[in-house]
């Protein structure tokens, strides 16, 4: 089975469709799957659900979706950089299901192994847990979170071999491991792809079972989020 793809849009082709969940890796600007956003930007979709830690900023990332209220419904664990996504959300145009960050990552790692839900401490007693099942063990309380399972999952690796086995780069694997194994459909965007074999076994991240399409992203202009600068000092 050939995974390599020409690009994004050929990646997407007959994937994409109005009212789909999509799980999506990164963390802020840190491993994004960018190419595939904006190939989802410009398809058109409409009406979708989005579980990501975070949505981008304005005009970044996710916020690219937003922008073009391609986006109904955000699963998030942190939005406090992106104003368009304040706007829509106070405005009554987004919904928003928030999701502590560790909760977020065990739902998709839930929905990969096929777990329909799980019990956890978080979120007991807080707005989090409203309108969930609460179940007693041992005397403590905790809250029903149900596992997510994606239409799509849209990630970025730092390589990959020529049968989807992955490697990410340190802080950047963040969300996108588990993401990548909730969806049905998982398409991956790389930086190189090399031979199959030239993969150190015990360095793979994410086996090639868990991606059906790939494509290579590079070259990337890796963006910063913030850039805070001290006053050079007076020679």
């Amino acid at each position: 089975m050939k995974k390599l793809f020409p690009d994004a849009a050929a990646a997407l082709e007959g994937v994409l469709k109005d009212d789909m969940l999509i799980a999506s890796g990164g963390f802020g600007l840190c491993g994004i799957p960018e190419r595939l956003i904006d190939a989802i930007v410009a398809s058109g979709v409409k009406n979708l659900t989005v579980a990501s830690n975070n949505a981008g900023i304005d005009n970044e990332g996710l916020g690219k979706l937003l922008r073009t209220k391609q986006v109904k419904k955000m699963i998030s664990s942190y939005v406090g950089e992106n104003k368009e996504f304040e706007r829509q959300f106070l405005a009554g145009e987004l919904e928003v299901e928030f999701c502590p960050q560790g909760t977020l990552a065990e739902r998709m790692r839930a929905g990969g192994a096929g777990i329909p839900g799980f019990y956890t401490k978080t979120g007991v007693g807080t707005q989090v847990a409203e309108g969930k099942e609460v179940k007693n063990f041992d005397g403590e309380d905790y809250i029903l979170e149900k596992g997510i399972f994606a239409d799509l999952a849209i990630v970025k690796a730092w390589k990959a071999d020529e049968s989807g086995n992955l490697v990410f780069r340190k802080t950047a694997r963040n969300f996108n491991l588990p993401a990548a194994t909730c969806g049905k459909v998982c398409i991956v965007e790389v930086e190189e792809v090399v031979p199959v074999g030239a993969l150190e076994p015990d360095c793979i991240h994410l086996p090639g079972v868990y991606v059906q399409r790939m494509i290579v992203g590079a070259p990337y202009d890796k963006k910063i989020e913030f850039v805070t600068t001290r006053p050079r000092a007076a020679a």
